[in-house]
This record gives C-alpha cells, structure tokens and sequence, in this order.
C-alpha cells in the first residue's frame, strides 16, 4: 500500500491536472509499472499509469484524452496515461480492487489491481520488466504460490490465446519465486 497520501512527483501533479478536468467522479484502474512503483515500491522508472477502461462515459474519455502520450500534459510532466487494451486481467479483479491515495484529488479515485492480478497481467508479454515486477511483488507481498496457481485457472486461463505457453510461463514464475525465496532465507 501507498506509503504516503500522495503520489510522488511528478505522478501529483500530473494527475492534480487531471482530477480538475473533471467535475464528477472519474475511476481509473491502474495497473502495471505505476502500481509497482507507487504502490509496492519496486525503484524503478515509469513513465505512464496503465489504465483499464471498464464503462468509458464523457469524463472518462476526457481523462484520457488529456493524458494520453503525447498530449500537453505529457509534454509538461514526461509522464501519461496509456489505455491498455491488450493486457489480460483475471475475471474477477473488480471485486478485489484497492483505492489509492484516498482522499488525494477530488474527482479522480485511483484503483489498484490487488498484487496477485497485477502479477497475473503481466503473464503473457512476460518480458524481463515484467519478471523483475513479478518478483518484486512476489517479495514484498508475499505471494502464496497456491493463491497465484488457483487465481490462474480459475480467473485467467480460458481467456487467454495460447494457455499451453502460459502454462509453462507460469510454471517458471513459480520456480523463480520459489528460488529466489530460498537465495534469500540464506542472506
């Protein structure tokens, strides 16, 4: 969870920007790089908020549509907002949402994947990002593998495209875990 009410610079200002756009309520669900860093505290670079559109309404898209790459406030703070359309959620994260950064702007409620979904998101590109995430959140949370394995069949298998690759991507998520809980006893 957030170790401050805010989000660090230049996250508060940008989204401060935002959350005057705006004057009802607008709910973004964030995953990816900013819920690492922000939220569980991986020290790392990242220069957008992944936001999951769930019922685009008008100030929904004027949020994004004023955040977006290339936009003004990207040029004024170096970060943004990337509507991700590809990532993979399993089906039942909306009821294990976490609101972040509570009370910090007045129409914007920043939602948080809990970490075993956000972990479970990043299962298909599985780049080396997005295993050191992985890891990271396997630490800091800790994950319990058992949670990690039944979340996958039973919330995010039959969506994905090729689940025999994920099968085995998830096998080696496991065994990385695993490893680096051990190299870590010793230490």
């Amino acid at each position: 969870m957030p170790t401050s009410s805010r989000p660090q610079q230049p996250w508060d200002g940008f989204l401060k920007e935002l959350d005057s756009a705006v004057d009802t309520i607008v709910r973004l669900d964030c995953i990816g790089g900013f819920a690492v860093t922000q939220i569980y505290g991986l020290d790392r670079p990242t220069g957008d908020v992944d936001v999951v559109e769930l019922a685009p309404d008008i100030a929904t898209k004027t949020i994004i549509h004023l955040g977006i790459q290339g936009g003004a406030l990207h040029t004024k703070y170096g970060v943004y907002l990337d509507h991700v359309g590809v990532a993979k959620l399993p089906e039942n994260y909306g009821e294990r949402l976490i609101e972040i950064f509570a009370g910090a702007y007045k129409n914007l409620r920043l939602m948080a994947v809990d970490p075993y979904d956000l972990a479970l998101s990043k299962l298909e590109r599985n780049n080396q990002k997005d295993r050191d995430d992985v890891r990271h959140l396997a630490r800091s949370v800790p994950f319990d593998l058992s949670l990690l394995k039944e979340r996958y069949a039973k919330e995010l298998r039959w969506q994905l495209g090729v689940p025999g690759r994920e099968d085995l991507t998830l096998q080696l998520w496991t065994e990385m875990i695993q490893e680096d809980k051990v190299s870590h006893r010793g230490k």
